[in-house]
């Protein structure tokens, strides 16, 4: 396949799980890469820059930036460092009339870089959530300003999206998210007391990064991705309704107002929304396996507990109140699950610290829209985390 099949790409956060795997469909179609970032791991990424030739990298890291720019002293690659060498890595033009940038990176972090690449007026793929958790309302408002479609990437995102090609926006009656349950589904309150982060790292489905998989785990991963959907697909809250589905093969589907359902079902592989992103309104030749419903035999579906798993619940909730009330849900999950990873708290401690940090700053996180007024919530909530932690 030629470079002429796909667009070209940049690829942030390419050393992590969804990066490798855009890095993978890249070479597996010979798409072409133009730049890349990532945290700190300089070796990775010096080795993808030499593989595809690309014209520059970033990485958040300051000291790994001088790492790479050493590493790659005798090519003519630039290297750009910190955040805001990111998004200014992202508004140089690479030549490239069909250019799309696909943002992995994980948190927070991948939000400016999200802003950025829309004010350069380049297509998005995202896959980094926080960005419509955080800042959805100015994410979407921006993509517009730009006439710009954001390419959803996560499975059931990219999932729904490929659904809404069989109706209009109007026609939406219910969008049905579906979850793999995580590795403790059915377990109850009293079992989840004495989980380890090795238990909760051992997803039954998905390959992913450590913070995610916890998330997965806690059910607040599917939390996010309602928040997600009202942004991306102009639903309501209500609209949306979760199922898990234990053998992740149907990976959302969409309900118009006849009643008909349009499911999107494939193998789980990321690959395959990493690809139609970069491919989208096209398709291409396959790089994941084909499904063998034979072998597949029955796919189930349930309602989530959300009593038992009650950060769904607050998330949906916070979506409903608006304002910086998702930033200030994001912020004290991230504390609350690396406390947990660093094994400073238990497994259930992660929903008592999101649940009291946000009912603490939600009167007043509800009344703030600005961006500026987002990340002074984040800081606030990342501070009462930390504080709630320390009480346990």
């Amino acid at each position: 396949m030629n470079h002429g099949t796909y667009p070209s790409i940049t690829i942030l956060g390419s050393t992590g799980s969804v990066g490798e795997q855009a890095i993978d469909v890249a070479r597996q179609t010979g798409a072409r890469v133009n730049a890349i970032s990532a945290n700190r791991n300089a070796k990775r990424v010096e080795e993808q820059a030499r593989e595809f030739g690309v014209k520059a990298c970033a990485m958040a890291d300051e000291n790994a930036a001088k790492d790479l720019r050493e590493r790659l002293a005798d090519t003519d690659v630039r290297v750009y460092a910190g955040t805001d060498g990111i998004c200014e890595m992202l508004a140089v033009p690479y030549g490239e009339s069909d250019e799309i940038v696909l943002n992995s990176i994980i948190g927070e972090a991948g939000l400016k870089p999200t802003l950025a690449t829309l004010r350069a007026g380049k297509r998005l793929a995202l896959a980094n959530k926080e960005s419509l958790v955080c800042a959805g309302e100015i994410v979407m408002k921006t993509a517009r300003e730009k006439g710009i479609t954001i390419l959803p990437v996560d499975s059931e995102h990219s999932a729904i999206f490929q659904c809404l090609r069989a109706g209009r926006e109007k026609e939406i009656r219910r969008i049905l998210l579906t979850a793999s349950g995580g590795p403790f589904y059915g377990y109850t309150a009293e079992q989840l007391r004495g989980i380890t982060p090795e238990r909760a790292l051992a997803h039954p489905t998905w390959k992913m990064g450590a913070k995610i998989t916890v998330d997965s785990a806690t059910l607040m991963n599917k939390g996010f991705e309602v928040i997600e959907a009202v942004h991306l697909f102009g639903v309501t809250p209500d609209q949306i309704e979760v199922l898990v589905h234990r053998e992740s093969i149907m990976h959302s589907a969409v309900e118009y107002t006849d009643h008909s359902v349009i499911a999107q079902m494939s193998v789980p592989d990321m690959r395959l929304c990493v690809q139609y992103a970069i491919t989208h309104p096209m398709r291409s030749q396959a790089v994941i396996p084909e499904l063998d419903f034979c072998r597949v035999g029955a796919l189930t579906f349930r309602k989530p507990d959300t009593e038992t798993f009650p950060l769904l619940r607050v998330a949906t909730d916070a979506i409903r109140s608006g304002g910086a009330v998702p930033a200030t849900v994001n912020a004290a999950n991230e504390v609350a699950v690396a406390a947990f990873l660093e094994k400073r708290i238990g497994f259930t401690d992660i929903f008592q610290t999101v649940c009291k940090t946000v009912a603490a700053l939600e009167p007043e996180a509800k009344k703030e829209t600005s961006l500026d007024g987002v990340f002074a919530f984040d800081r606030l909530a990342r501070i009462r985390a930390e504080e709630q932690i320390r009480a346990l």
